[in-house]
């Protein structure tokens, strides 16, 4: 054989290997879901576009690996609960639940998906986990407002004798008005 001849056949064959090898496989694209109990107004696309940086600068880039599905209940109950059927048959590989009715539905929706809530008062109380510190299940998230806290605000009542009355502000979804009236009570503040 020539040396010409075995150059080439090296050549030929060096070539040919990136056909002959399998392809790496492509990089599986997740689906994370996104329930909003409120609608799609400006206040709501800025948190998504939060999410979506958030995201990017952890190297997820929806269309590139990631794929969101967004839904928006605009607070009405019937459209909060099939969106989340909706969502749980997509299977993704988590849910984000916005809002105290986005959870509500979801918890009642699915047992295995991984459940993300945000916006969502006093969990524990309502019954979507077992506790903050171990949720338990298939939910976890952040709360905006831990009645926990109260206790160490009403000391503030026993140290500095001014406060006279508690006021509260909430939405009727939020059901644990009676351990707020409890705590405040125990306090001897009218509530």
């Amino acid at each position: 054989m020539r040396r010409r001849d075995l150059i080439a056949l090296i050549g030929g064959s060096v070539a040919a290997w990136p056909s002959l090898l399998p392809a790496q496989p492509a990089e599986r694209i997740r689906v994370v879901g996104a329930l909003m109990a409120q609608g799609n107004d400006s206040r709501s696309q800025a948190l998504i576009a939060q999410l979506r940086d958030a995201l990017r600068d952890l190297g997820w880039t929806d269309g590139r690996n990631l794929h969101l599905e967004i839904r928006w209940a605009a607070g009405e109950v019937d459209r909060t609960r099939n969106f989340a059927v909706e969502l749980a048959k997509l299977s993704p590989d988590v849910i984000l639940a916005v809002g105290t009715s986005a959870i509500a539905a979801l918890k009642q929706t699915t047992q295995s998906i991984p459940l993300v809530f945000v916006i969502v008062n006093d969990p524990v109380a309502q019954g979507f986990v077992a506790s903050v510190a171990h949720p338990g299940g298939n939910i976890t998230g952040f709360s905006y407002m831990d009645y926990s806290v109260l206790e160490k605000a009403l000391h503030l009542k026993r140290r500095y004798r001014s406060f006279t009355r508690v006021g509260v502000m909430r939405a009727r979804c939020i059901k644990p008005i009676d351990r707020i009236s409890r705590r405040v009570s125990c306090a001897g503040l009218p509530i």
